[in-house]
């Protein structure tokens, strides 16, 4: 039923917008035969109304990949730049959830790693309609350029950070992992919670030995339902990789294990000397880095879709 829903919300808008169109072309043609301007307006306005829809769902039919209907989990990690590349996961975290809110997502926390200045790593689950689908292409090395705040002499510095984004896959999807290649680790969880944070050992952290692939929750109560949910993290992030490496897109994909630093970066966002955010694989950039940080990234996210709506 699920799917019949999502199937029946994307034709419908399509048939809508068709016999609008339709009824456009009788509108112009009655216009002409009066051979008048007084339905000119109506026209015009019902016409760019059209186009905004049409370039709506355009953008929804570039969401047919096999799990971009799907939840996400996203995971920001600080790189090159210390407390300032800290701080930057902090400002990420902060457009990122902003931009879940204009959506409608709901967002879980799942993992908090805090350190001085800001937030060392931060995972979420994303929960709401091609959630994944608008996310992946958010996938890579994040780099920022500003007048440190962290700096008394007011020096320009530059941090970078990993942002990687995964589907929340079925579990009826099969992946294997085996016992033997995981690594579990429990430990004090931290931030809010009160005192039973500060008493058990509730955090689990999960290493898969073969892929290097880490994941770590903290945001229940319980260690076992913390495990459970790293489990599930770990299952979503192994589905992906395999992929990846099935597809020989491994090494693009799989971007938290580049070096976070100088060369692999996705996107900049310049504070000083100018303000600019750009991303370097479609060219899309604005002067207005305040709203991007306020969480305006659908003109970033739709150009990633048509450029590779384009190559496909």
């Amino acid at each position: 039923m699920t799917e019949l829903k999502r199937k029946k919300d994307r034709l419908e808008p399509w048939e809508r917008l068709l016999r609008t169109v339709e009824d456009l072309c009788e509108l112009h043609e009655l216009a002409v035969e009066e051979g008048g301007g007084t339905l000119e307006a109506d026209i015009r306005s019902s016409l760019e109304s059209s186009r905004r829809e049409f370039d709506r769902l355009q953008i929804r039919e570039m969401l047919s990949d096999e799990h971009d209907a799907a939840d996400a989990f996203v995971t920001i990690h600080s790189g090159a730049g210390g407390t300032e590349a800290c701080d930057w996961v902090s400002m990420l975290y902060r457009m990122y959830s902003r931009w879940m809110e204009s959506r409608g997502y709901r967002s879980t926390m799942l993992d908090l790693q805090e350190a001085e200045g800001g937030i060392k790593s931060v995972t979420v689950q994303v929960d709401g309609d091609y959630a994944f689908g608008h996310l992946k292409g958010e996938t890579g090395i994040h780099r920022l350029v500003r007048i440190s705040p962290f700096d008394s002499s007011g020096r320009r510095h530059t941090s970078f950070a990993s942002v990687y984004v995964s589907p929340v896959i079925d579990d009826d999807i099969d992946v294997d992992i085996r016992p033997e290649d995981l690594r579990v680790d429990t430990y004090r969880a931290s931030g809010a919670g009160g005192q039973h944070v500060n008493k058990t050992d509730s955090a689990v952290r999960i290493t898969h030995l073969e892929t290097g692939i880490v994941v770590q929750c903290q945001n229940e109560r319980s260690q076992h339902k913390n495990r459970a949910m790293a489990m599930k993290m770990l299952k979503s992030r192994l589905y992906d990789y395999y992929r990846a490496e099935q597809e020989a897109e491994q090494a693009k994909s799989a971007a938290e294990k580049k070096d976070i630093s100088w060369g692999n970066q996705i996107r900049s966002y310049v504070f000083q000397p100018y303000t600019m955010v750009k991303d370097l694989r479609t060219r899309h950039e604005t002067g207005n880095v305040e709203a991007v940080m306020d969480g305006d990234l659908d003109p970033f996210i739709e150009s990633y879709l048509r450029a590779r709506w384009n190559e496909s």
